[in-house]
């Protein structure tokens, strides 16, 4: 029962997070300038008269109060309707459905690629020399600080510009992933390692470990075999994190490699105020985060029973 209501809590929990998400988004989109109806007929280039404008307000519902625009976008999520992009004329759902292949893909080598890298440096760091953990540290700490778009320039100008090994734009070949992913992976990988490192110094510390090396157990043994599986819990627990960079990451690595994805998709929306498609996509984030998070919770509640009694 105590799981149960856990459960029910975190679904209240994400509904309100979906809500807010729409309404924050809803409200800072109608109040930051420029005209929706402008937009739907194409930016100021297409130079509509008033009459055209008027209409078009009409048929969109745009002449009606902020708040009654808010009630009926509403009842649009409620029934499931994203509405229908200015831009592109075609539904926002069909748009997101076309281009979120090719950032789930993205998104999936680079959770791959911080992850593995984050194990593989704090198993080669924990509990060694103080000049390799210093090394460690301070490199972790400049990617960690470091703007996506800052890592992403150094890495075009050194192997596409410099020593011209990669295509610095594109979105076919295998080539062409290499610079996106690790602009994404890089920052993340540098503070899974930072935890995870902790976590392993920590446990190498235990009283189990000390009577695995009594046993005779390598080195190897002791950190693969016993003390790497108690330590990758906390990257469960971070996976909200690590998916909250990756997500946000996607809008300046997509636009910055001219990749086609729903982060460039997002940032072109929210140039020429396409509402339907921004608000869409910010809901589409949310969901995710919302799913994530309910999924950790569930995974650590049943692994420690004790949790749902917090």
């Amino acid at each position: 029962m105590n799981i149960l209501r856990r459960i029910l809590l975190r679904l209240l929990a994400g509904l309100v997070v979906l809500w807010g998400a729409a309404t924050l988004t809803f409200v800072g989109l109608n109040v930051s300038g420029g005209d929706p109806a402008l937009a739907i007929l194409g930016g100021p280039e297409a130079m509509p008269t008033a009459e055209v404008l008027a209409q078009v307000r009409r048929e969109y519902g745009l002449d009606q109060p902020l708040i009654v625009q808010y009630g009926q976008y509403l009842g649009r999520l409620a029934r499931g309707d994203l509405g229908e992009s200015y831009r592109l004329r075609i539904p926002v759902s069909q748009a997101i459905g076309a281009h979120i292949g090719a950032t789930v893909k993205l998104a999936l080598w680079a959770a791959l690629l911080a992850v593995g890298l984050a194990v593989l440096l704090a198993v080669l760091t924990a509990k060694r020399a103080r000049w390799i953990g210093s090394l460690s540290s301070g490199s972790e700490l400049v990617l960690s600080s470091m703007p996506s778009f800052v890592l992403g320039i150094l890495l075009l100008l050194v192997f596409s510009f410099h020593f011209r090994l990669l295509p610095p734009t594109g979105s076919s070949g295998w080539k062409t992933m290499l610079l996106p992913t690790l602009t994404l992976a890089l920052p993340v990988a540098a503070v899974l390692t930072q935890v995870l490192r902790q976590e392993l110094e920590d446990i190498l510390e235990q009283p189990f470990i000390v009577m695995a090396r009594a046993r005779g157990l390598s080195e190897a043994g002791v950190r693969l075999g016993h003390a790497l599986r108690h330590a990758l819990i906390p990257l469960v627990t971070l996976s909200g994190f690590i998916l909250a960079s990756l997500l946000g990451g996607a809008v300046i690595t997509e636009t910055l490699f001219a990749r086609q994805g729903v982060g460039r998709l997002m940032l072109e929306a929210a140039n020429t105020k396409d509402v339907p498609m921004v608000l869409g996509i910010t809901l589409l984030a949310a969901l995710v985060y919302v799913v994530v998070n309910l999924l950790v919770d569930l995974f650590n509640t049943l692994v420690d029973p004790r949790v749902a009694d917090r």
